[in-house]
Parts: C-alpha cells; structure tokens; sequence
C-alpha cells in the first residue's frame, strides 16, 4: 500500500527534500501566474459560453489537485483558450450559452472528459494514443485563434452577432450589421489591443493584460461607461465554489461523448507536448501516463466544484519558468491567489467593460498563431505542411470537431501512403569491407553482375507486401536476362505478417519461372521465428537464408563459378579485401 502511495502521489518525490530556497521560488512563479490567471481565467470562460466566474472556479480544486499527482514541474494549470473552443462548440449545439443548462452540461463535460483521461492514463495508454500529429496540431491551433477572435466581434463591436464557430458566417453578419456598431464599445476595445501589442513589446513588471484590465476598471468606475452604452460583466458571486455532482443524464452523456473524448485527447497533446518541452529544458523526465491520470484527477474532481475543464497553459508555464519555479507546489500558490479573489475581489469585477474582455481574448488567442510551425513542416516535409493546412481549412470551413477528425484522418491516410509504398534500396558492395549500400546515395558503391540485392526500408506486411512483391518482380524482369539471384537484405525488416509470407512465396514462384533465385539475408531472430512457423524456410530450402548479404553473395558466386568455371568470388574476395 505504501509503495501504490508513493507511486501515484509524485508529490512524495520532491517535497520531502522541500525547502526555503525552493519555495521562493514557487512563491514568486504562484504569485505572476495567479496574476495572469485572474483576467485569462475570466476571459476564457467567456469563449467556452459560461459567465466569468467559473474561469476563476477552475483556479481553485484542479490546481490543488495537480502538485499531487503531477511529474513536470513547469506546467501551470488552468484554462486554456483552444480546450474552450472546443467546449462551446460541443455543449452549444445541446443548449444556448450562458443559460442554466449549458453551463451544467459544460460542469458534465469536464468530468466525463476528466473520467477518460482518468481511465486511458490508468490503462496506460499515454504513449499509444498520439493521434494528434504534430500536422494536425499545427493546422488546429492556427484555425482556432481565428474562431476564439471572430467569437469576440460582438462583444468589441457592441452588436448582436450568432453564437457559432464559423467565422464566414460571423464575418458575414459583421457587415450586414456594420451600421449597427456601437461606437464607444468599439473605441474601448480597439484602444485596449492597441496598448495591448505596446506593452508586450515594452516588457513590463506585471502582464500586460493585468494591468489594462485593472486600469479599465478604474475608468469604468470613475466615468461610468455603463451610462454610454458600455456592456460591464456585472455581478460576480463571491465566495468559494460549493460541492455538488453534476446532473447525470446519460442521453446528455451520449451526446457529449464526442466533444469530451476530442477535449480528453487535445488536453493530454498539449500537456504532454508542453511538459516535454520544459523537462527537456530544465533536465528532468515526466511521466506522460501520470500526466494523464494527473490532469484526468484535476478535471475530475474539479467538475464537483464547479470548474471548466482545465489543462497545461503555455503563457503561464512559461511565465512559471521564466519566475524560476522549482516544483508543481506553485499551482497552490496560484490557487491561493485565485481563492483570495473569489473572497474579497470579486465585487470589484462588476465594473469590468467586456469590450477590455474581447480585447484580452483577441490578443491573447492571436498570439497563439506560429507561422514559423508551417513553415518548418512544409520546408522539412512537404506533405505534412499540406496536412496542416488542410487542417486548418478544415476546421475553419467545416468545423472544429470536424477539421480536427478530417486533419486526423488525413494524417493516418499519409502514414499509411508512407508505408505501403516504403523505400526499396538496390545495393552494391563498398570496396575494401563487407558492407552493402544504396547504389543511388554511394557513388562508390558497385553492383554484383547476375545479382541484384535488395533493402527495404520498412517491416514487411500485408500495407506493402503487394507494393514490394510487385517492385521486385518489376525490377527482375527489367533485368531478367541479366540477374539470376535476387538477395533481399532484411536487416531493417522488424516484422512480417503472414500477408507478407504470402506475397514472398508468390515472388519466390514468379522469379524462379524466370530462372531466377530468392535469397533472404540479415533477418533478425523473432521474423525467423515468424518463418520457421510459417514454413516459408522449408518452402525457399534452408540454404537461402544467411546471417549478412556478404554470406549470401559468397554462397552464389560460388554456385555461378561452378555453373561456368569463372572466378567470380576471388573477384569477389579481391574487391572487399
């Protein structure tokens, strides 16, 4: 039972060895990233279409769950802009934003979201369950910055506009009702981004979107925008959220299980990229297993107190990094600084403009937008900078869940391209050694007359066991007056299926209908395993299997010099000295 504590309470790892020099440290990164939290928290639970209060609910029992269970020591946890996208476009098309019954369903996703990410971390499936790949998550998060921003035109413009995640039909409404905008809402948040973009540059003590924050509503209070038409956020209840299970109805349940299983996934993507990220830079290992059961506990146990599903932020991390945080014990800090507000602040946010609200969100969503990522995937790998555009396109046009589930399908379609069509090298032997390499890379390289030896790039089954069988007997028949052997190295085949096994006995006949031999080179011992079982060393006869391509070329050129009393092998012999 002690060992089972110690396991999943990574908090027994660091804070026995726990100290003051440690904690100034977490004292400082708690403190700015509790800063930050106050107007992102509020702001990002506006895009989820849930009032701003239950954006600081999500400070409190999830950040005090994490330092628990948790392995990076970076991450900070909280609401993140992309995971809240994803909120209202599931739990909008059950129920109108901002009512009783959304907000309970969103309360029902975070917990069914935080239950699967409980059960795939249990079943320890963190490390097979990378369906995002890193195409997909580029496309994504460059098409959900635009949504999160068109989300906001109402709120900055001062108009009615539809609640939905196509930004077309967001645009479109905008200049039908471009007569309509109101001007003082418009000014307010067009100022605020403006001073927004400006003080990032300047690098100011507190987060820019603190201080426009605080100085709005200092104006709100003391001009009274409210008197000009300026929409404010009202009354916020103060005090702590209280415990109670969401309302479990399974027909509602079955409806969001698609939205909680796609938020259950991005959530561990981007805490397990992000976490890398940070372990990586500060030298020490996560566990992506326990980073999904500890994300999957903070949603989990967050959700029977009110809170919006949470997951790792990469702005607050990073401010966490940069404020030299030694330990996860930073959430708590954090979580004190929200709980602070909840009890004694909260009436001061009465007078917050949501136009200042829009303009924290616009910036902050556009910020998130890496057109370097594009650039790097389409330089390095044309194919897959055209599968996160096409993600992008996807989720813009089609949809989020949509762009998300076509990106991934798109992504499975190329890999499966990949492999059924892998690399096929013809070898030649490299003078003075026993090595064998690609004839179209290693211009030393030289071919064996009558031989052709072959490598394939890939473990053999049945996604490319026609493609290969059909290379070979292409590329014998080219040279079938010239080639009377055929020698595959299978060095670099890590697994074969009895598809493949077929397909080698269906090659093997067609080449020896042309006279010519199969020979297998190089196999490692669980694909001979696969062969003795399958019978295909009795079918080819023991004598066409050997350890390396060198064995293998000794041994023909040994049966040719028989054939027609040449000295092919002490050529052979001469060559590789």
């Amino acid at each position: 039972m002690e060992e089972w504590l110690k396991k999943t309470f990574k908090i027994s790892g660091w804070l026995p060895d726990y100290n003051s020099q440690k904690f100034r440290g977490d004292l400082t990164a708690g403190i700015t990233t509790g800063v930050m939290f106050i107007p992102q928290g509020m702001a990002y639970a506006v895009i989820a279409g849930v009032p701003p209060i239950y954006g600081l609910y999500a400070g409190v029992i999830p950040l005090l769950i994490y330092p628990l269970l948790g392995t990076s020591k970076n991450l900070s946890i909280g609401p993140v802009a992309i995971d809240m996208l994803i909120v209202a476009a599931g739990v909008s098309l059950l129920a109108e934003p901002n009512t009783e019954r959304y907000i309970t369903l969103t309360i029902l996703l975070t917990m069914m979201a935080g239950g699967l990410q409980l059960l795939m971390g249990s079943m320890r499936l963190g490390s097979v369950l990378n369906i995002f790949s890193r195409p997909v998550i580029a496309g994504f998060t460059l098409a959900a910055p635009l949504i999160i921003a068109a989300s906001q035109l109402n709120n900055l413009l001062g108009i009615e506009l539809p609640q939905t995640q196509y930004v077309i039909v967001i645009i479109e409404e905008v200049l039908r009702n471009i007569d309509h905008v109101h001007l003082q809402t418009f000014l307010w948040g067009g100022i605020a981004i403006a001073l927004l973009a400006f003080i990032k540059h300047v690098k100011p003590i507190f987060p820019a979107s603190v201080l426009i924050l605080g100085g709005s509503i200092l104006i709100s209070w003391s001009a009274g925008a409210q008197a000009v038409g300026i929409q404010l956020v009202g009354d916020i209840p103060m005090g702590l959220p209280t415990f109670g299970l969401p309302e479990i109805n399974f027909n509602n349940m079955r409806e969001l299980l698609p939205t909680a299983l796609t938020l259950a996934l991005v959530q561990f993507m981007s805490v397990a990229s992000l976490g890398q990220t940070f372990a990586k830079k500060n030298n020490y290992i996560i566990d992506a297993n326990h980073e999904l059961v500890a994300l999957g506990a903070s949603n989990f146990f967050g959700s029977l107190f009110k809170s919006i599903p949470v997951s790792g932020s990469f702005s607050r991390s990073a401010a966490s990094d940069q404020a030299n945080v030694k330990t996860p014990l930073a959430n708590i800090i954090t979580s004190a600084v929200i709980i602070a507000t909840l009890l004694l602040l909260t009436p001061v946010f009465y007078f917050l403009p949501m136009p200042i609200l829009a303009a924290i969100i616009i910036v902050s969503a556009l910020n998130l937008i890496d057109i370097s990522e594009f650039i790097f995937l389409y330089t390095t790998r044309r194919s897959e900078g055209l599968i996160a555009i096409f993600t992008a396109a996807c989720t813009l046009l089609i949809g989020i869940q949509e762009g998300i589930l076509l990106g991934v399908v798109a992504s499975m379609i190329h890999m499966l391209y990949k492999y059924s069509r892998p690399n096929v090298a013809e070898l030649g032997i490299i003078p003075n050694t026993r090595l064998f390499k690609n004839l179209d890379r290693n211009p030393e390289a030289k071919p064996i007359d009558g031989l052709m030896i072959l490598r394939v790039d890939a473990s053999f089954s049945f996604v490319n066991a026609d493609f290969f069988r059909d290379y070979i007997i292409e590329k014998s028949r080219e040279r079938n007056k010239s080639t009377h052997y055929v020698v595959i190295d299978g060095s670099t085949i890590n697994s074969l299926d009895t598809t493949a096994i077929e397909q080698i006995k269906t090659m093997a006949g067609t080449l020896q209908n042309w006279d010519i031999e199969l020979y297998i080179a190089g196999l490692k011992g669980p694909v001979r395993d696969i062969i003795n079982k399958a019978g295909l060393k009795e079918y080819l006869g023991e004598d066409h299997y050997f350890r390396d391509p060198h064995e293998a070329v000794s041994h023909i050129l040994k049966l040719m010099d028989k054939e027609d009393e040449k000295s092919r092998l002490a050529d052979y012999k001469d060559i590789t000295g």
